[in-house]
């Protein structure tokens, strides 16, 4: 399964977003709005690729019973 550019795009924000608040570290709102924006990030991607998990395991399934003769 081929990941989308898009959910790419996100885990690299997510990546930049978790270094840009450890280096903000001093500064808590900035850090703090990183660190929301990098979690943001992480959960939408998760989302993404469950959804394209239940949506492949659907796709599967029909194909099961496309394949078995009716009875």
């Amino acid at each position: 399964m081929r990941l989308k550019t898009v959910q790419v795009i996100a885990a690299l924000v997510a990546a930049v977003a978790f270094v840009l608040a450890f280096m903000a570290a001093g500064v808590l709102l900035v850090s703090s709005l990183f660190m929301a924006i990098g979690l943001a990030a992480v959960a939408w991607l998760a989302w993404s690729l469950v959804r394209r998990v239940k949506l492949w395991g659907d796709i599967q399934q029909i194909r099961e019973r496309r394949r078995k003769p009716a009875a």
